[in-house]
């Protein structure tokens, strides 16, 4: 099939559910297709080769905009222990709805409702709710008799973050992360300047000790190189205690892909997890994906991962991305896309940022649907992963 044809396969793509804690708890299906269509491009995206074990063990959060629809046939492909369902509120008052809803539930199947249903909620047998926030939150009392998990979308920063928890939310997705909470003072610049020397080793291949001398200069990411190494990832016979060890275990190359994730590895001050690192996950392993789809040698899917990893090096240090290419001795074809998303790199970068890729967009890069799909799962599969050993 070639690139200008239209793909058989839907176009279908993932976004992250966090915690309060900012650990993934499931990922959302994105769909842009007629709502006659979401459903069987849903079910064909699940019937991926090895899909549930990609993503596992987190839960799929399904928008399905006419319940009724379902058959036993499309219940088959739809786990219940891992499938929470969102159905529309004004779909909630009608009574074949609420039956349909109840005989779902006793399945096994969480539902939530997408808005505020009232008094027809517990008609439809609701556990939650999973309400856009994006301009306002719901009333006090909308999830009080809700056990949830309730969802809150489209969080844009980290203020309505804290509105979402505060208002009694457990589940978040949105661009949140892309927005951190700042303390005014630009930071801890000593740790920043530390962070830049660390990335520009690792940009020039530095030696392995000098390496060592950085590292041991900011044990937070000492603690965490170690703690990977030693991880069911890499099953060491015996543990692993120095970083002459570890790199040993893990190889030069993937020494440097790790401590380039690692850099989003340090926790915030309430103890959660940094938002930034699954997503900057993402981001390096599906660059890396495509770019061998498209027949990139060793080297060309290792700048791609760096394109990647580095996207978010500017909301992860609070300083504009021409400062930190400046400070740092990378490729030109790594510099276009990190700063104007020019280049080959660039526009792939420029795709893997949206939740939902353009099928133009796609087809013009020689990338068909299911090619797309398979780099997310890769690339999930990996983040999931990384999330996991730290």
């Amino acid at each position: 099939m070639s690139s200008s044809e239209p793909s058989p396969f839907p176009l279908v793509g993932l976004q992250a559910v966090s915690n309060a804690q900012n650990e993934w708890v499931a990922l959302s299906f994105r769909v842009p297709a007629a709502p006659g269509d979401a459903l069987a491009a849903l079910l064909a995206a699940l019937a991926y080769p090895d899909v549930h074990a990609a993503l596992a063990p987190l839960d799929y959060v399904v928008s399905l905009p006419d319940p009724l629809a379902l058959d036993a046939t499309h219940l088959e492909q739809l786990p219940p222990a891992r499938v929470v369902l969102v159905v529309p509120a004004a779909a909630c008052a009608e009574p074949a709805v609420q039956a349909r809803c109840k005989q779902l539930a006793e399945r096994g199947y969480r539902v939530l409702v997408d808005g505020e249903a009232g008094i027809h909620a517990g008609r439809c047998a609701i556990r939650g709710m999973a309400h856009d926030c994006a301009r306002e939150l719901p009333g006090p009392l909308a999830m009080l008799t809700m056990s949830g998990p309730n969802l809150a979308r489209n969080v844009g920063d980290a203020a309505r973050l804290a509105e979402a928890r505060q208002a009694g939310f457990d589940w978040f997705s949105g661009d949140y992360a892309l927005h951190p909470e700042r303390d005014g003072n630009g930071g801890d610049g000593t740790s920043r300047k530390r962070l830049l020397a660390l990335l520009g080793l690792l940009a020039r291949d530095a030696d392995s000790r000098e390496l060592e001398i950085l590292l041991k200069q900011d044990p937070a990411l000492a603690y965490h190189l170690l703690k990977v190494v030693n991880s069911a990832a890499f099953a060491p016979s015996s543990p692993i205690h120095s970083f002459g060890q570890a790199i040993n275990v893990l190889g030069r190359r993937q020494l440097q892909r790790w401590l380039q994730l690692l850099l989003y590895a340090r926790q915030a001050e309430d103890g959660a997890a940094n938002a930034l690192l699954p997503l900057a996950a993402v981001r390096a392993a599906q660059m890396e994906a495509l770019v061998k789809q498209r027949g990139g040698d060793r080297d060309q899917q290792d700048m791609a991962f760096v394109v990647g990893v580095f996207s978010l090096l500017d909301v992860l240090l609070d300083m504009p991305m021409t400062e930190i290419v400046s400070a740092l001795s990378l490729d030109l074809e790594v510099v276009m896309a990190l700063l104007d998303r020019a280049g080959a790199l660039g526009e792939l970068l420029a795709l893997v940022e949206r939740d939902i890729a353009d099928g133009g967009a796609l087809r013009g890069l020689g990338l068909d649907h299911e090619s797309w799909w398979a780099s997310q799962l890769q690339a999930h599969h990996w983040a999931i992963q990384v999330s996991r050993n730290l």
